[in-house]
């Protein structure tokens, strides 16, 4: 079914660079969202510059795109692309590149650590360290878990699954940033450019995640569940 789509749509990430693209759009009515593809190289197309002022992720071109009476196909049905299984399945994938930017950064730390050696242990880097390794593989421990129970349940409502490690991932990689700039100071965010970069890009990242209104719907799910935390 063909569309014809109008408007400008924000987050477009890669549009720069991209022939073709896949984005939500709403009916006149109201109805949708539906998932739409759409060629990028069309008159009725503008991608531009704008709409990314951050300094962390502008390697992302999230930029923002107009759209003048283009024309679309629909893919699905309205909800069709919320509803789908994959659609919880990439939630959860996220939280694994949460985790991931968090442990470069905490990589920093352990190597510092590393560098003073036993004979000269540097108390409060340990005490960081040890905070960092918790948070670390408690996330790492539910990432492994989520990716079991859906490998196990390709069908199934993956939602509370894929909350509970983003909202773990999340929680994680901000004791992270918290312990290894306490720990380290200045230094990384200044002298070394891989890390810097690192630290600008995750705050952004993480702000994918819904913050409360995900731990409200994780709540609501686990209101649900009868005896939820029996071993």
């Amino acid at each position: 079914v063909q569309a014809r789509l109008r408007g400008r749509k924000f987050w477009c990430s890669g549009a720069p660079t991209l022939s073709h693209a896949l984005l939500t759009a709403w009916g006149a009515d109201g109805k949708g969202p539906y998932l739409v593809k759409v060629s990028l190289d069309q008159p009725a197309v503008r991608v531009t510059n704008e709409g990314w002022t951050a300094v962390g992720m502008a390697a992302s071109s999230s930029v923002d795109v107009y759209f003048d009476d283009a024309m679309g196909t629909l893919l699905g049905c309205e909800g069709a692309y919320l509803e789908r299984p994959g659609f919880w399945h990439g939630g959860a994938g996220i939280a694994a590149c949460w985790y991931g930017a968090a442990t470069m950064l905490a990589t920093a730390l352990h190597q510092a650590n590393a560098k003073c050696g036993a004979s000269s242990p540097h108390p409060f880097r340990q005490a960081a360290l040890g905070k960092v390794d918790v948070a670390l593989r408690q996330t790492s421990a539910m990432l492994r878990q989520a990716a079991t129970w859906i490998d196990d349940h390709p069908l199934e409502d993956a939602s509370g699954i894929a909350l509970r490690v983003r909202l773990s991932a999340e929680d994680s990689a901000r004791t992270v940033m918290e312990e290894v700039g306490r720990a380290l100071g200045a230094q990384p965010f200044c002298r070394d450019q891989r890390f810097a970069r690192m630290a600008a890009d995750l705050p952004v990242f993480l702000r994918q995640s819904g913050a409360e209104r995900d731990f409200a719907a994780l709540g609501e799910r686990v209101t649900q569940a009868p005896n939820p935390w029996t071993l």
